[in-house]
């Protein structure tokens, strides 16, 4: 069994500019550069028959040619308890969201049972311990909500598996598409 997604790579030169943001909050667990993604659809576990017959749907999602996004504010998954993600906005993008829904069917042609969850676009920028403070949380998203990213060019999405490791989660391009 692998773990699959796929996702749009964050460029270098924005991946230095969200670092520059990670950073006085105790209690986060920032994602390093490599680690920096805007998912498009998550597949899970998905045995080696069922990644290659989805690795073949993935090429039909591969059209429509290139398009921008930007990144713009920040904010925190979770419920009124407890906050356990921070992340990066996406714009609003009719075209971004026509490829996460692609993405999406390719999965289920290929006969992956997929979560039925609303499609947010994002970058996840830290994972919180239980203890972080939520007013050192609003404070941190009050000093950072004014981000905005230059347009980022998006020619290409990859299908990456992901292994959950002691230090987070490691990822490694398995394919990638050319839109």
């Amino acid at each position: 069994m692998i773990r699959l997604f796929t996702a749009l790579p964050i460029p270098h030169d924005v991946a230095e500019t969200l670092a520059r943001r990670q950073s006085g909050l105790p209690g986060a667990k920032w994602r390093s550069g490599e680690q920096l993604h805007v998912t498009l659809a998550f597949y899970g576990e998905v045995d080696e028959r069922r990644a290659d017959d989805l690795a073949s749907e993935l090429q039909r999602a591969a059209t429509g040619g290139a398009f921008e996004i930007a990144l713009s504010g920040v904010g925190a998954f979770g419920d009124s308890h407890r906050s356990h993600t921070l992340w990066a906005g996406v714009e609003r993008s009719e075209r971004l969201s026509v490829l996460a829904n692609r993405c999406r069917a390719a999965g289920e042609r290929a006969g992956v049972v997929m979560e039925k969850r609303d499609y947010r676009p994002h970058v996840t920028l830290a994972y919180l311990k239980t203890q972080t403070n939520p007013d050192r949380i609003g404070a941190w998203i009050t000093g950072h909500n004014l981000l905005h990213s230059p347009p980022i060019r998006v020619d290409r999405f990859g299908l990456y598996s992901s292994v959950l490791a002691h230090d987070g989660s490691q990822y490694e391009l398995e394919q990638e598409y050319f839109l």
